[in-house]
């Protein structure tokens, strides 16, 4: 009680102080003009139109009352310079509500420790990872991929003038989401470089393909964007020409050392006996419609059954694979899937009894 009565003085005190401090910054810098007249809220005058502000105009008045937006002076930069001051004001206001409010909720519900605890320290430690194989990167465009392959620079393909390109994209990125941003981007990006400028296109308002072409005139860039390229390790020239430039990359918070996982056997559902998914349930992978559509196309049969069967929900099949592994016999027969006894208990639940024969 004794903590938030002094957390509500000092309050108050920063509340005065800012509250003077405006005043007095009104009454300094326009008491010396007659205003238009200064108006409350509810309405009410405040100050009579060619009155000035003095330092008890406000004494009987809270500032947010004060009706800021109604010009006070025939000077426009005055008015400005007012709203401004009040808007400030305001927010400042605002801050130390809930300030008040948030230093309130520690001092009457307190940090919630668990009991027992005295302290409670938390240390979080930065890794930083360099790029790799299977790591996600995205351009600005939806443009997104995970790297395939990571060669030293002097492999990579190269400019006439002998610079190698940083990054190689595929080219079926463009027409597979059709998203023509990022072609701008490419072309742009390498005028402007050699124009040391940089380019603000909004959505709607952008630069169009003519004032593109215009920027590549000026940096003498070939009009199509295009431009040879040899092979960064036979040093032959590529067939046809490609598409260079810079784009903005960015590196996305999906990497592959988190990603990876493998599994043989683990934990299973207590329900329907197949396996759990996802990494942090150290789950198995997911076989769904498409991929059973693909092994049926295929006439993979027996990898079929052994999908939905062994490596499933067939609880007594898969104890008996372990045994005829570890002897080395032949697989036993599938037995019944786990899901086949979950279709039935469903349809017992709905009043209708089934039984296999």
């Amino acid at each position: 009680k004794k903590k938030l009565e002094i957390l509500e003085n000092e309050t108050d005190e920063k509340i005065d102080a800012i509250r003077n401090r405006l005043i007095d910054y009104l009454v300094n810098t326009f008491g010396s003009t007659p205003s238009k007249g200064i108006m409350t809220r509810p309405g009410k005058t405040l100050v009579k139109p060619g009155s000035k502000i003095t330092a008890g105009t406000f004494d009987t008045i809270e500032l947010d009352l004060v009706d800021y937006l109604t010009p006070w002076f025939d000077d426009d930069e005055k008015n400005t310079r007012i709203r401004q001051m009040f808007t400030e004001y305001k927010n400042l206001m605002r801050d130390i509500d809930n300030d008040l409010r948030t230093e309130k909720h520690k001092i009457m519900v307190g940090d919630e420790l668990p009991p027992g605890i005295v302290q409670l320290a938390k240390v979080y430690v930065a890794q930083k990872r360099k790029l790799k194989v299977g790591d996600k990167m995205a351009g600005r465009h939806g443009n997104k991929g995970v790297i395939a392959r990571i060669v030293p620079a002097e492999d990579m393909p190269f400019l006439p003038d002998g610079q190698p390109v940083d990054i190689v994209l595929n080219p079926l990125g463009v027409p597979s989401r059709m998203n023509l941003g990022q072609i701008f981007e490419t072309t742009l990006g390498w005028a402007g470089r050699l124009l040391d400028k940089f380019y603000a296109t909004p959505v709607f308002d952008g630069a169009t393909y003519d004032e593109v072409l215009g920027e590549l005139r000026k940096a003498g860039l070939p009009e199509s964007g295009k431009t040879t390229l040899f092979d960064g390790q036979s040093g032959e020239k590529f067939q046809q020409q490609v598409t260079v430039g810079q784009i903005y990359m960015i590196k996305l918070s999906h990497m592959v050392d988190d990603k990876i996982h493998a599994r043989s056997i683990g934990p299973y559902s207590l329900i329907t006996q197949q396996p759990l998914g996802g990494k942090a349930q150290f789950g198995g992978q997911r076989f769904g419609e498409m991929e059973v559509w693909a092994l049926e196309a295929y006439g993979a049969a027996h990898t079929l059954q052994e999908v939905l069967t062994y490596k499933s929900d067939d609880v007594h099949g898969r104890t008996k694979v372990y045994e005829s592994i570890v002897k080395g016999d032949n697989l036993p027969e599938p037995g019944r899937p786990e899901s086949f006894n979950v279709l039935v208990k469903e349809l017992q639940g709905l009043g209708l009894d089934v039984k296999a024969e």
